[in-house]
This record gives C-alpha cells, sequence and structure tokens, in this order.
C-alpha cells in the first residue's frame, strides 16, 4: 500500500491555521525586542532642565528646574541625531521640529521633518488624534492642512504647539518605522550657557501611544549611577545573572476610571516607611488609594525627587529630623522651601569637607523594598549658600503643597537601584547594586544575550 507522503490531512491543516492566527499577533507583538534573542543598551546621561522646557500634563509636577535623565537615538531618513529627557510618567514622546535649515549648528536642538523622507504628518481624523490622551490638557484638533494638530503646556505657563506625526526611530540596532510622536514648535530658548542640547521627550509609561507600547516592549530596565546620574537604560527582554536576584513588586492594576489616578503610570502598592530600621507608625488607609483614586504610588523618572502626601511626610519628617538633630544644623527659615515641597533643609558649614552619618529611609512595597542611604537623603541645593554655610535639603518632600494627590518616587532616590519594569507579569523587580560598575560591565558588551 502506497504511503500519503505529498498529501495533509485537511483537518491539520484547519489546526495549523488556527494556530497561526492565534499567537501570530502575539509573536508580532514582541518581534523588534524577541528577534535574536537580544536587548538593546542605551547610556543615560544627566542634564539640567531649565523652566519652561518639559511639558506638564495635568498629572505632572512643577518645578523651577530640574536634573532629568536624557538618552541619544535618531529619527527619521536619513537619521538624525536627537537627545531625549526619559519619562516614564509620560505618554507621548515629541521632538522639538524646526525647517529651518539656515544656520544650523550639529548641536542645535531640533528635528528637521523636511529632511526626512519617511516623515509622515497624522490625519486629524484618524482614531491617533481622536483618542484622548492625559498628556493634553486641550483635546487635538485639526490644522489647516487637516492634519492633526496639538498643544502642549508647559511648567511656567507658556505653551507650544505642533502636529502629531510618524516616522522611523533607531535605537543603535533595527530602525522602528511608523512611531508616532508630537512635531512640536521650537520656540522655547537654550539655556543660558548656550550648551543645552535636548530635543525633547521619550515617553515611557503604559498609555497606548507611548514607545513602550508602541514598540510593544515586553520588559525594559535602568540603573542611574549615585556619582554622576549617568547609568544605561536596557530595552527588551533580559536576564543578567550578575545584577543578582530581584526583588518583585506588582504592579496595581485599576479598571475603573478615577479622577486622581493614572491608570498609565507604574503603580506600586506602597505598605510603609523605615527610617534606620525603625518602622514608622502610618496607617495602611493613609498609604492606599482612597475612592478617588488620590494616594496613588508611582515611578517616575521625570520627577527628580521623591514626594509623599502630607500626612505621610509629615511622619516620615517628624522622625528623620529626630535623628538628626545631634548631628546637623537645621535652617531656622520658615519660609524656605527647595522645590517648593522641601521644606527640611541643613545648614553645612562650607569647609565640612564630608558630611556625618545620616539615617536611611527605606520604602517598603508589597514583596520588596527601597532602601535610600548615605549622601542620597540630602541635596545640596545649588547656589544655596548662607553666610559661610552651604544648604542641604531633605529629598523627600510634601506633594500636597505641589496640589498633587500621589506618592511619587523620583529618579534620585532609584540610584544605584537596578529597576526592571516586566510588563509581560505586570511587575517591578528591584536590586541595589553598584551602577557605575554595572554601566561599565553592560556598555562593555553593547547588545546583550538573555543569559549573559
Amino acid at each position: 500500500m502506497r504511503a500519503h507522503t505529498n498529501s495533509t490531512n485537511p483537518c491539520l491543516k484547519i489546526l495549523i491555521f488556527l494556530i497561526l492566527q492565534t499567537f501570530l499577533p502575539f509573536m508580532t507583538h514582541f518581534k523588534n525586542f524577541k528577534s535574536e534573542a537580544k536587548i538593546l543598551t542605551l547610556p543615560l546621561k544627566s542634564q539640567v532642565i531649565p523652566s519652561g522646557y518639559l511639558p506638564r500634563p495635568p498629572n505632572k509636577l512643577r518645578f523651577h528646574h530640574n536634573v532629568s535623565l536624557t538618552v541619544s537615538i535618531t529619527v527619521g531618513t536619513p537619521p538624525q541625531n536627537v537627545t531625549l529627557v526619559i519619562d516614564t510618567g509620560s505618554e507621548l514622546s515629541w521632538l522639538h521640529c524646526s525647517n529651518n535649515t539656515t544656520n544650523r549648528v550639529s548641536s542645535d536642538p531640533f528635528f528637521n521633518p523636511n529632511l526626512s523622507s519617511s516623515y509622515t504628518p497624522i490625519s486629524c481624523s484618524s482614531t491617533t488624534c481622536t483618542t484622548r490622551t492625559r498628556d493634553f490638557p486641550i483635546p487635538a484638533s485639526c490644522d489647516s492642512n487637516n492634519h492633526c494638530h496639538a498643544t502642549l503646556s508647559y511648567a511656567d505657563a507658556s505653551s507650544s504647539e505642533g502636529n502629531l506625526a510618524s516616522d522611523s526611530f533607531g535605537f543603535g540596532g533595527p530602525i522602528n518605522p511608523g512611531i508616532v510622536f508630537g512635531c512640536m514648535d521650537s520656540s522655547i530658548s537654550t539655556n543660558s550657557d548656550g550648551d543645552f542640547n535636548t530635543t525633547g521627550l521619550m515617553g515611557m509609561n503604559l498609555g497606548s501611544l507611548s514607545l513602550v507600547s508602541q514598540l510593544k516592549i515586553p520588559k525594559f530596565s535602568y540603573c542611574i549611577s549615585g556619582s554622576d546620574f549617568s547609568g544605561i537604560l536596557l530595552l527588551g527582554e533580559s536576564n543578567i545573572s550578575w545584577v543578582g536576584s530581584l526583588n518583585y513588586t506588582p504592579l496595581v492594576q485599576m479598571s475603573t476610571p478615577l479622577p486622581y489616578f493614572d491608570r498609565a503610570a507604574y503603580s506600586v502598592r506602597l505598605m510603609g516607611i523605615k527610617v534606620s530600621d525603625k518602622l514608622l507608625n502610618l496607617s495602611n488607609i493613609i498609604l492606599a488609594p482612597d475612592h478617588t483614586g488620590a494616594g496613588q504610588t508611582m515611578f517616575d523618572l521625570g520627577t527628580q525627587f521623591t514626594f509623599l502626601l502630607g500626612p505621610v511626610y509629615s511622619i516620615l519628617r517628624e522622625e528623620f529630623l529626630s535623628q538628626t538633630n545631634s548631628t546637623l544644623r537645621v535652617m531656622d527659615d520658615p519660609n524656605f522651601a527647595f522645590q517648593l515641597a522641601m521644606d527640611l533643609c541643613y545648614r553645612v558649614p562650607l569647609n565640612q569637607s564630608k558630611l556625618p552619618e545620616l539615617p536611611s529611609v527605606s520604602l517598603v512595597f508589597d514583596g520588596a523594598e527601597m532602601r535610600v542611604s548615605g549622601e542620597q537623603v540630602l541635596y545640596e541645593v545649588p547656589s544655596g549658600i548662607i553666610g559661610n554655610d552651604s544648604v542641604y535639603c531633605f529629598t523627600f518632600g510634601n506633594s500636597d503643597l505641589l496640589g498633587v494627590e500621589s506618592f511619587i518616587i523620583g529618579h534620585h532616590q532609584q540610584q544605584n537601584m537596578w529597576m526592571e519594569f516586566d510588563l509581560v507579569n505586570s511587575r517591578v523587580g528591584l536590586a541595589h547594586v553598584q551602577c557605575d560598575l554595572v554601566s561599565q560591565k553592560v556598555l562593555g558588551y553593547g547588545y546583550l544575550g538573555p543569559h549573559d
């Protein structure tokens, strides 16, 4: 009897088709970062951001100035070099755009869409334009060319307008076409030194227009040095064993919209706070979101310091003050508050080369703990000199003074922490490491495999 070697059972064909239809979207979802089982490594740098430069969505904090983390990538065809502020608290990525090709130098902080053959404006009738995002306090509209027009508001009450568009983004590896971003007016001035060359912002939250969502990144990680605020950003799957084991805390999910809860943020559950090894007497009620969503705890790379709701901040402030009253001299100006909300400050003699031993502050999450120690708990105020003393302020502030109904964990407290955002398993992993050493090792490899 002849064997049927060249025919396929019709039922098997149907089964294969159904399997492909089920799993092909998932495979495509991660194709940018699952291919070749590698991750992308990008160096981070720090930069002082002048007032009025960063956009201020309704849920963002207002500062006179801010130290932010930046990353350099390419946009357009042929590629143009841009430097973006990384913000895990914002959704839409945007660039300062300019069509002016005359008298330009390589350090100009602009993206020129006219020089990119892959630049495509978004139509105002597209779903991308009509989808509401918290990044736009004013809904997007149509301009005279039927392009999607958007307005960003700024911390100093100024604004910048521009169009939504798509173009190719490159991260040192494969080019990613069709990434939606905001091409905004470049009317914001540079700093007085003329060396401010940040082109825009990289939105990295969980919103549909964020870079994380558009690139369908299953996981990303970063590590910020405590010495010079440099570091690394890893996009994609990784399992770098020499970092050590991570402690995970689950991301808080909220299916019902609430007025004060940002569902696109990386929100976790704050369980307690310790000063040195002393656990503060904090009620679970004031650490958890209430029925309006107020009291959410989120990680935000776009914020420099950490801000706690008033009742919690007051208890932390009192305990830290108690543990430092014999070693530090408190600043006696009741009207002084650094960045509006950091009102616990100290005077340190200019000739004192080293701060005294300081108590640590630990944020306790569900399953993980972030310990802030050493000089990370105090920050020297730039140009803050009184007589023969420098001014140092406690790096935790009162979010009530900013009109914000959230616990916001900024990147200063995340120094020397390996931070892994596992979006597939909806969790955040933490491990205490020396990020300057980690950066040297990782950047020495560039692209890393999942088991390097």
